[in-house]
């Protein structure tokens, strides 16, 4: 199962950057007019809502087909509605784990990105939560 570990988002103090605001072209070289054209704030750009927003580490490789790997950042909203095919935090068991949500049937399974992994069925015998929807990923590459 990929574990995480969690930590509280500080929206504090503004984390104001240079941004290419014309975008950086992927495909042939285009010509560089203003390289910095403003500012942008990754706390009011990656974090919607402060109070129910969380940063989890990824600590495993279920997940890595959805382009989550070992080290990933996470930043989960614990205030967003859980629905079927969302990327979530789950408590399971003891456990904090990230894993797809799929709802069939009234039953929900925990599907991992990963063909060596098992998805795990969720029963009236778990102690589960879904705990926060992941919004994004942060890579060092």
């Amino acid at each position: 199962m990929s574990k995480i570990t969690l930590y509280k988002a500080s929206t504090k103090g503004k984390l104001k950057l240079p941004i290419v605001e014309n975008g950086i072209s992927a495909g042939f070289p285009s010509p560089a007019e203003d390289f910095l054209d403003s500012v942008i704030d990754l706390n009011k750009e990656l974090i919607k809502n402060p109070d129910a927003t969380f940063f989890g580490r990824v600590k495993g490789y279920s997940m890595k087909n959805a382009g989550l790997n070992n080290g990933d950042l996470l930043i989960i909203d614990k205030s967003l509605e859980p629905t079927n095919g969302k990327i979530a935090v789950c408590f399971i068991d003891g456990e904090f784990t990230v894993k797809r949500i799929k709802i069939e049937k009234n039953i929900c399974w925990l599907i991992p990105e990963n063909d060596d992994y098992k998805p795990i069925k969720v029963t009236p015998d778990n102690d589960f939560l879904i705990w926060g929807i992941v919004t994004t990923v942060i890579k060092i590459l």
